[in-house]
């Protein structure tokens, strides 16, 4: 049970154990003033643990992962990963930048997912702790030709944990080259805190009234679609199984494209879990979010407290670009120049209702 509050926020660190190169992880907590506690790894930059409030005052874990950083290894759902250089799918791991081709690593059947099977999410962070703002800097440094990549591009991800129960991730990068750049958080969401083995019983709201229409690889067909009363529609509040079966692709696992997107910071998705009471709010600044609702976990994967993840058991909301978006022309521009700064903030807040 949550007690008095405490009197001020505090960051920790634990070791987290070994990669199978035998490097030291480490595990760093972030605990604000009312006892929630967010533990983020510098392996892969993963959200390892947030523990939230329901509304009995229970803190309790809301995130999928592991109890030690060998089970994220290798971390095939990307539980809590940091993603890049590009989130999402590239299409036959290919594409054209200032008249020359570039080939990406492939691990998704034909394409190119997530940063490729060495992507950020598999790289030690270098990680300086701010306490003043209860927050975490990483940092890593992708070299020229990372996984295919043009230009060495520097990222930063500051991890905050505020005393209003929020945890903004605020990402930036640069580049001396032109290269494609698209960063996320891959945190799989159980608001139940795996009371409920899978999360059919959540409430979804997404601000979007379009999403991009995928083939049958995942990969967008440039079609922006209405989601017009469906399946996809969560433009009002919807339980997620309701509909569940009647998508194409096994359940959700598409980008939705935000209404009125502008750049700035606006409320885009919101969750709710009925038995909990617990409320998952989520603000981006950028143009789309790809909801995931664990369509591929199938039992094999036992994580912390030997929990089994069966499939859906978990939700992801990743503020995104669009993916494939280096080979659609229509889609918002994610090449990033040198001289520029790639920015992006995503918000994650946590809170509780009684229905």
């Amino acid at each position: 049970m949550a007690s008095e509050e405490q009197n001020e926020s505090t960051i920790t660190q634990a070791p987290f154990g070994k990669t199978p190169d035998g490097r030291e992880a480490t595990l760093y907590t972030l605990t604000n003033k009312n006892g929630v506690t967010v533990k983020i790894t510098n392996y892969g930059g993963i959200v390892a643990s947030i523990l939230a409030p329901d509304k009995a005052g229970n803190i309790e874990d809301i995130v999928l992962g592991y109890d030690q950083v060998y089970g994220y290894i290798p971390n095939d759902p990307y539980f809590g990963a940091l993603i890049g250089r590009f989130g999402n799918r590239i299409a036959k791991g290919k594409f054209y930048l200032d008249g020359k081709e570039y080939t990406l690593a492939t691990n998704n059947g034909p394409n190119h997912l997530h940063g490729g099977p060495a992507g950020f999410h598999t790289v030690f962070w270098d990680v300086e702790e701010l306490p003043q703002q209860n927050a975490l800097k990483l940092t890593y440094t992708s070299q020229d030709g990372e996984e295919g990549y043009p230009g060495t591009l520097t990222t930063t991800v500051v991890y905050t944990l505020t005393d209003d129960n929020s945890l903004l991730i605020a990402y930036e990068a640069t580049t001396d080259k032109p290269t494609p750049v698209n960063l996320t958080n891959h945190s799989y969401f159980n608001l139940s805190a795996g009371k409920t083995q899978d999360v059919l019983s959540h409430v979804a709201t997404i601000d979007a009234d379009r999403y991009t229409v995928v083939d049958d690889s995942f990969i967008p067909t440039g079609e922006l679609r209405p989601v017009a009363d469906g399946p996809m529609d969560f433009t009002s509040p919807k339980v997620i199984g309701t509909e569940i079966e009647d998508v194409e692709g096994n359940g959700y696992d598409h980008n939705y494209v935000i209404n009125d997107y502008d750049g700035s910071l606006k409320k885009i998705a919101s969750v709710y879990e009925p038995t909990s009471g617990r409320v998952l709010e989520v603000e981006s600044t950028l143009p789309g979010v790809q909801f995931y609702t664990g369509n591929f976990l199938n039992g094999s994967l036992t994580g912390k407290g030997g929990q089994v993840y069966i499939q859906r058991a978990g939700f992801c909301l990743e503020t995104q670009d669009f993916p494939d978006a280096p080979n659609q022309p229509s889609f918002p521009n994610t090449i990033l120049r040198p001289g520029e700064i790639y920015k992006a903030t995503t918000v994650y807040s946590f809170s509780t209702r009684e229905k």
